[in-house]
């Protein structure tokens, strides 16, 4: 297929992704309020799982077929792509506030999650045991989130629920993961097209494009001042992408990967350090804090293309 055909679908895509993201953050607060419990919750859960699905897919497709590279590295690459690229355009568009909670719970558990994933990635390997400990962890995870939401000092949404917005938090979804899927295809070839090598593909160009729903989600989170859902929603799909993810792909196969993987893991530990103190740093990612965070991101870019 022509470059401009592949480039035409990469902007269509971007587009459906832009309005899905609309219809499911605003149907998922109004549900969050119906449901009595805070946005940053929602954001952890049902919206960090839902934007992840691409990973996911991703991810569990390439561990089946025993290639490595592209399972770890869409992972990686995706978490440095939200905690710089995705989280500090939000904050540039709107001062992030964020709360003890958020850091003292959901920031320790991510960095936990990633310095536990370098230690078990530094053999340049991903075990059935590695993985089912992970997993292992998520579950705690969400029993903790689950038996701990009462109580929280998190503003619970304000809006009127319809029953409509479950058709919207659903159609708008579909809309979002059908767009990332299209969107990942077409990136990929043109990346190819380009001469790409296959671990730089996987841990930039599919990375990114498997990151579009939690970067169109958290943008219009943060535009309708939603804070909770766009910190929530990245922090979320980072744990759920490390612990979820890499845990069930590496319980279905032995995963091996290339040893570029080990500058990368570090310089997602080096991501997370730095968004963790941004975090408490005055309860708020501020928008000079933002422009660093994409800074780094695209520093990371250029060196992995270099």
């Amino acid at each position: 297929m022509p470059v401009f055909i592949e480039v035409s679908i990469v902007l269509i895509c971007i587009l459906v992704i832009a309005k899905g993201a609309t219809w499911f953050v605003e149907s998922a607060s109004r549900l969050a309020k119906h449901w009595g419990i805070s946005e940053l919750v929602i954001g952890l859960t049902i919206v960090a799982f839902g934007t992840s699905a691409p990973e996911f897919g991703v991810t569990i497709v390439a561990a089946v077929q025993g290639i490595g590279d592209v399972s770890v590295g869409n992972i990686v690459g995706s978490n440095i792509f939200n905690l710089g690229l995705i989280l500090g355009s939000s904050a540039i568009v709107h001062e992030l506030k964020t709360t003890e909670q958020m850091v003292r719970r959901d920031g320790a558990f991510l960095i936990l999650g990633t310095i536990l994933l370098s230690i078990f990635l530094w053999d340049l390997e991903l075990s059935r045991l590695e993985g089912a400990f992970l997993f292992g962890l998520l579950i705690y995870y969400l029993y903790y989130l689950y038996r701990n939401n009462a109580g929280f000092d998190e503003e619970v949404p304000t809006g009127n629920f319809r029953r409509i917005d479950i058709l919207l938090l659903f159609s708008g979804l579909v809309m979002v993961l059908a767009g990332a899927h299209y969107l990942v295809k077409s990136a990929i070839n043109i990346a190819a097209f380009a001469g790409i090598s296959e671990w730089v593909i996987s841990t930039t160009v599919v990375a990114a494009g498997t990151s579009a729903p939690e970067f169109a989600i958290s943008i219009v989170a943060s535009v309708r001042g939603r804070f909770g859902i766009s910190i929530g929603n990245l922090i979320g799909s980072d744990i759920f992408n490390i612990f979820g993810v890499l845990g069930t792909a590496g319980m279905l196969q032995h995963l091996t990967i290339d040893p570029a993987a080990r500058s990368s893991v570090m310089l997602l530990v080096a991501m997370v350090a730095l968004v963790l103190f941004f975090l408490r740093s005055n309860w708020a990612i501020s928008r000079r804090e933002g422009i660093v965070l994409v800074s780094f991101g695209v520093a990371r870019w250029v060196f992995s293309f270099l």
